[in-house]
Parts: structure tokens; C-alpha cells; sequence
């Protein structure tokens, strides 16, 4: 009997400590209704005006779902995601440690593409071509005004791999952003050099570029400095035309460090995709065991199986980027064919980048791009004044109800309060535990579940009354009463626990807060009516005899 009270006392205090841990650690997350949070408003970016409000209406529905699928999954609990209009989507997030990471996953448009990578020598010829067509399109003075009027001889390009040591003149080949010099050109003689020729080439786009090979693809690669005028060139239309047929030129999605000097890679792909995330079926973030490196990996459905099949056993030797958002973000070398299964490297990445991305892959594309129109922090939608009256009835009724368990079952009645108490506890622990957040519907679970748990310490009393009035022996009528209650306990909590259950997988906002709250108060309840009050009725009997009447 006394080890049997020890290990209750062991298991009430463990529950305690846990749930007061959590809640120090985490603290409670109070909903938008509470605390406020970010609003955004996003609209279907549509700048030619050629889709019509059926189509509108169409995307907005998909990217509804997409948009519910990300934000669950990133862990924001209770968001308000609705349509407004046949064009607009309003977001409202409460809470969030990191409102641009949620930006960026609500926006991202997460469109999966394989393309093979061709070498850079299908734009080589083309390179003269281009930098005629971005002159054409800026004009020689625009250019100077730009500070990106370079000139060079010829469309030669500079080596990254000489700044990793491979030549003696590793400094002056690391300084040189120009094409075709052979050194820098500000000095004496090339000053003098340029006042006796008559005209020199600009090579605006040719002169940023840079090129790096070795184990990985062959590469472009422009100085991380440079990017942003490369990338205004890449836009241009004239550019665009420019390029040899079947060829895009793509970014890769982060910068390489060389020398101390950081790098964007630029690759030459094929155009047109040879498979689509269309085809994946899962995406999971996973660490390679070799090199602790993270790994996306990824399953595709039948057909895209069979398509990738076909394209890596001719394509053995070569290499195959992996494009998400018109970026690239690996390109392995194809070793052998490969299935259904396959994996996307992200070298040098941290593990929650390989987490979202995975995460957004699964939730699958955006059907059309998002803006954010609108983007504020918003205080708690009920407004404080609501809040504070709620929080007064809250204390009101609990303090209510206590006082008539204890004015009406007496001394058990203030054991009652006692368990209730722990029990407040265990809910808030749990909730926090869960990391799950607490809105006003929430609220009302929380209430209703502390109404059942003084319902079931009020079945139990009065079955033990029952026993006291057969004259059964105090102690004997507090195990018969435990015991005889207990069928009428379970039956009310479990077909009340269905219910929340049944709530919380098909339902969605509100009613999930509310059905969060009722499960974690039900399995609270449960704990405290039969563990919790049952071990501090032991504990009220061990200071009294067999005979002595009991105040209930």
C-alpha cells in the first residue's frame, strides 16, 4: 500500500514537472484573436490582363489549398487563409518567431523542373551576338552611366580556376572582371593604346562572365557584385532573342565563395524541361550519411518513374540540374540510371532550407505567382476591452464553481479543487507541449473539459455517499465509489474524446482550436478525476482510523 501511494505521488509530481518545464520553456502561444499577428493580403499576379474571372477564380481556389497545406505544415496553428474576391487571398498568421521565413514560403512558388545541362560552349559563339543585342537595347551612354560600358577585343572569358592558384598571376586574374584583357587596362600604356584606336567593342554582358569547370557542370560564373546588372541584361528582350534556340541561361540558387571572393553560377540548360514536379509524389529533408550534407529526397508517381528512367541511361556521364523557381539548385553528374527515387543535394545549406524546401515541394506549386499587395501586424481581433472581460468571467465562473464543490462536498470538495488545480496545469502543459495555440474557441474547449472534470468528481462522491448510507466503512466506501464510477467516466469522456477527434482531422481554424483543446482537457480530466483525487483521498485517510467519518 505505501509503495503503491509512493509511486502515485512519483507519477502526479513527474506529470507536474514536465508539463511547468514545458510551460517555462515555451510558454503558452495565444491565436490572432488573442494576441494578434501578420496580415497579408495576396493577389494573382496578372500584369497583361489576359485571365478572366473563371480562370481567377479557379487559381485562387487551388492556391487556397496549396497555401493551407504549407502553413500547416510550417507549424502556424490556428491561421485565418480565405478568399476575398475572385482575385485575392487573405492571409492572417498569429504570432510567428519568423514572419520573412513565412513570407517566403507562402509566396514561393515551388515549380520543379529537370533540365539537362548543355556545356557552355552552345552560348560561346553566341556571346558577341548578345552583347550587340544589350548595346542595342541600352545604348553606349546607358551603359557608361551604369559603370558596365566594358570593352575587349574578344569574347574570350576569364578562368574562376585561376583564382584557386592554377596560374602565377593569380591576383591580376582575380582582379579582372573584363573579357578578353589580358591585364588591367587603366594603366599608362593602355591609356595611350586606347586614344590611338578608333573604336572598341563593349562587351557589357561577355565582360562579367567568368568561367569554372573541374568536377562540377560547366559554368558561367559572375561576381556576386555583378549579378544584378547580369541579371538586368538576361531580362532584356532583345537579349532573350539573342540566345541560340533551345538554350536558357539560369541562375544557380546560392553563391560560391573562391578565393575569398563570392560567385553566382550561371547555367546553360536545355529550354524546354524533360520532367516537372508535376510528376512527384513525396519530399522528405534527410542528411547524407557520408557527408552530413542535407538531402531532399524524392519519389515520383509511374509515369515520371519511366521518364527519368529513359533520360538518366542516356544521359549517363552527363549532367542533370534540378530547377525549383527558375533557379538552379544542384546538378549532379548521372553515375547510373535512376528510377522513381532520387535526391536533391543541397551542399553547404542548412538543414531547415533542405526542411522547406521539402515542405513546399510537398504542398506542390502555386498555380499562378502571388503578390503581396498588403502586409501589416494587426493587434488581437476580439480587442483588449473583450479579452479582459473574458478573462474576468473565466475567473468568475472557475472561482464559482470551486466555492460550491467545497461549500457542498466540504472537505472533499477541497480535495476536488486541489486536483482541479493540477489539472488546470496539465492542460496548459499539454498545450504547450503540442506547441499548439490557444484562441478563444479554444478557450470554450478548455471550459467545457473542466466541466466534465468536476462532473466526474461529482459522480464520484456521490456514489461514495451511496456507500457511507449502506454503512460501509469510510475507507471501503472511497474504493467502492472510485470503482463505480468509473464505467459512467469513461463512457462520457471517451464518446466526448471521438468527438474531438472527428473534429480535429476534418475540421479547420476555429474548430480545430476548440477540438485541440477539448482532446488535451478530456485526457487531463480523466488523469485527474481517477488518478489525482483518488491518491489525495488516500492521502486524506492515512491520518485517520478505519472508523473515523470522513467529510463529504
Amino acid at each position: 500500500m505505501l509503495k503503491s501511494f509512493r509511486v502515485r505521488i512519483i507519477v502526479i509530481l513527474a506529470a507536474l514537472g514536465i508539463s511547468i518545464g514545458y510551460l517555462w520553456a515555451r510558454g503558452l502561444k495565444l491565436g490572432l484573436d488573442l494576441q494578434g499577428g501578420m496580415h497579408l493580403v495576396l493577389e494573382i499576379d496578372d500584369p497583361e490582363g489576359t485571365m478572366t474571372p473563371e480562370v481567377k477564380e479557379g487559381h485562387i481556389d487551388q492556391a487556397l489549398y496549396v497555401l493551407r497545406t504549407r502553413i500547416d505544415a510550417f507549424g502556424v496553428e490556428e491561421p485565418i487563409i480565405q478568399k476575398s474576391g475572385n482575385d485575392r487571398i487573405i492571409v492572417e498568421l498569429a504570432g510567428l518567431d519568423d514572419e520573412d521565413e513565412a513570407k517566403r514560403i507562402i509566396n514561393r512558388q515551388a515549380f520543379l523542373e529537370w533540365k539537362l545541362v548543355l556545356p557552355t560552349t552552345e552560348v560561346d559563339q553566341a556571346l558577341e551576338r548578345l552583347d550587340r543585342a544589350v548595346v542595342a537595347a541600352k545604348g553606349e551612354e546607358g551603359l557608361r552611366a551604369m559603370g558596365r560600358a566594358t570593352e575587349a577585343a574578344a569574347p574570350a572569358i576569364s578562368n574562376v580556376d585561376d583564382l584557386l592558384g592554377l596560374r602565377d598571376d593569380t591576383a591580376e586574374a582575380g582582379d579582372s572582371a573584363v573579357a578578353g584583357q589580358e591585364g588591367d587596362a587603366g594603366g599608362a600604356e593602355g591609356d595611350e593604346a586606347a586614344e590611338d584606336e578608333p573604336e572598341v567593342n563593349l562587351r557589357p554582358f561577355t565582360g562579367l562572365l567568368n568561367r569554372s569547370g573541374g568536377v562540377r557542370a560547366p559554368v558561367y560564373t559572375v561576381d556576386a557584385a555583378d549579378v544584378e546588372a547580369a541579371a538586368e541584361f538576361m531580362a532584356l528582350d532583345e537579349f532573350r532573342r539573342a540566345l541560340p534556340r533551345g538554350v536558357s541561361l539560369q541562375w544557380g540558387w546560392d553563391s560560391t565563395a573562391v578565393a575569398g571572393r563570392y560567385y553566382r553560377e550561371l547555367y546553360v540548360l536545355e529550354e524546354d524541361a524533360f520532367l516537372t514536379g508535376e510528376q512527384l509524389v513525396d519530399a522528405t529533408a534527410t542528411r547524407d550519411p557520408q557527408d552530413n550534407q542535407p538531402l531532399v529526397t524524392f519519389q515520383l508517381n509511374r509515369r515520371g518513374g519511366r521518364d527519368f528512367r529513359e533520360i538518366t541511361r542516356d544521359n549517363v556521364g552527363n549532367h542533370i540540374a534540378v530547377v525549383l523557381d527558375d533557379e538552379v539548385v544542384s546538378a549532379p553528374v548521372v553515375n547510373e540510371e535512376i528510377g522513381a527515387r532520387g535526391q536533391i543535394e543541397l551542399t553547404g545549406a542548412a538543414y531547415t532550407e533542405a526542411a522547406n524546401l521539402a515542405l513546399v515541394l510537398r504542398a506542390g506549386a502555386l498555380p499562378v505567382r502571388l503578390n503581396i499587395m498588403e502586409e501589416r501586424l494587426v493587434g488581437p481581433s476580439l480587442g483588449q476591452d473583450s479579452i479582459d472581460q473574458g478573462q474576468i468571467a473565466g475567473i468568475v465562473g472557475v472561482i464559482a464553481v470551486l466555492l460550491v464543490m467545497i461549500a457542498y462536498y466540504r472537505t472533499a470538495g477541497l480535495l476536488a479543487v486541489l486536483a482541479l488545480a493540477i489539472y488546470l496545469v496539465l492542460v496548459m502543459g499539454g498545450l504547450s507541449t503540442l506547441n499548439a495555440t490557444l484562441t478563444l474557441p479554444g478557450i470554450a474547449g478548455l471550459i467545457l473539459s473542466i466541466g466534465m472534470a468536476v462532473d466526474a468528481n461529482v459522480l464520484i462522491f456521490e456514489r461514495i455517499r451511496e456507500e457511507l448510507e449502506r454503512r460501509r466503512a469510510p475507507r471501503t466506501a472511497v474504493e467502492d465509489g472510485f470503482s463505480n464510477a468509473l464505467s459512467a467516466i469513461v463512457d462520457a469522456n471517451i464518446t466526448t474524446l471521438i468527438t474531438g477527434l472527428i473534429l480535429l482531422q476534418f475540421g479547420t481554424g476555429p474548430v480545430r482550436g476548440f477540438a485541440v483543446t477539448l482532446c488535451i482537457g478530456i485526457v487531463a480530466s480523466f488523469f485527474s478525476a481517477l488518478y489525482v483525487t483518488r491518491t489525495l483521498f488516500l492521502l486524506y485517510l492515512s491520518g485517520k482510523r478505519g472508523s473515523d467519518p470522513i467529510s463529504i
